[in-house]
């Protein structure tokens, strides 16, 4: 009976599953280890489409650049890059020759000091009116620079000036040709002289004293580059004379005036240095006066009593 029981048991058993043990675990082992295979091939497969996709956005960027970098090159104006080197290298040789002949009164960055001014903003104009003049550099301090001969040449002036321009801007050295001098109007000239300058550089230009020391110098031997940029700047004593009081054409027209002033003939005669009629009254009074009187004494010397 229990023989019987245990063989039907066991022949009831199918035989396409095998029992438990080994054979089922191994293969849910293979199983397992089938779906861990995909898994990487499936992991592999999207990390080289990741690097696929960086690859070609690296390529397009640097296709980018280069598209950039050709239509720059095409594109770009050539004036101003021609122009950078020489700018730079003016700037530089300026600062080293401000450093050695200005900064001491002036500073290591052009900030100023106690005995000179700053220089941030004064601008280009500034520089070359006072260096060209010979009024800068300053041997010792004074009510007034006077003028005298520059110790600097004029391609050393152009770069302290570019130094200086460099440093805050302000106003450029203005550009005066001959040809603007030439059609310039003299006689309106005269009239803007007259309204605005004579009363301390004198009718014809000669200069006069002023208070604490100080004097409106001579303009005879004043540029119209120079003149131009006095009235721009406002050195010493002078004012500054901006584009809404006198615009470019009227600054050209009194630079004109006072050249014209220097070249013109003196139609009196001996013009006496052209101090007016001061010089002229004294003048004649020393000499036109004097010799009547010499002449009366002569005539009363001479008559018998």
């Amino acid at each position: 009976m229990t023989a019987s029981s245990g063989t039907s048991s066991s022949s009831d058993t199918p035989s396409g599953i095998p029992p438990s043990g080994t054979p089922a675990s191994g293969t849910a082992a293979s199983r397992s280890s089938v779906s861990v295979t995909a898994t990487k091939r499936f992991s592999r497969g999207r990390r080289s489409s990741a690097r696929r996709r960086r690859r070609s956005s690296a390529l397009v960027m640097v296709l980018g650049l280069l598209a950039t970098g050709v239509l720059w090159t095409v594109l770009a104006p050539g004036g101003n890059a021609a122009q950078t080197p020489d700018a730079n290298e003016a700037v530089r040789q300026g600062r080293a020759l401000y450093l050695q002949g200005c900064s001491t009164c002036h500073g290591l960055g052009a900030q100023g000091t106690n005995t000179g001014p700053s220089l941030i903003g004064v601008g280009a104009a500034a520089v070359d009116f006072q260096v060209s003049t010979g009024r800068m550099p300053l041997a010792a301090p004074a009510a007034q620079a006077d003028r005298k001969p520059p110790i600097y040449s004029a391609t050393q002036i152009d770069q302290l000036a570019a130094y200086i321009q460099s440093l805050g801007g302000g106003e450029e050295v203005p550009k005066v040709t001959d040809a603007a001098l030439n059609d310039a109007d003299l006689s309106h000239g005269g009239e803007l002289y007259r309204a605005n300058c004579a009363q301390c550089h004198q009718a014809v230009g000669q200069g006069a004293p002023l208070t604490y020391g100080k004097f409106a110098p001579s303009l005879s031997e004043a540029t119209p580059v120079q003149v131009v940029e006095a009235m721009r700047t406002g050195p010493e004593s002078m004012p500054v004379f901006g584009p809404r009081q006198l615009n470019e054409e009227d600054a050209t027209a009194i630079a004109a005036y006072i050249k014209h002033m220097k070249e013109a003939p003196s139609a009196g005669g001996y013009s006496l240095g052209n101090y007016g009629p001061v010089p002229e009254g004294l003048l004649a009074w020393l000499v036109g006066v004097g010799a009547l009187l010499g002449v009366c004494l002569w005539i009363g010397a001479r008559q018998k009593v």
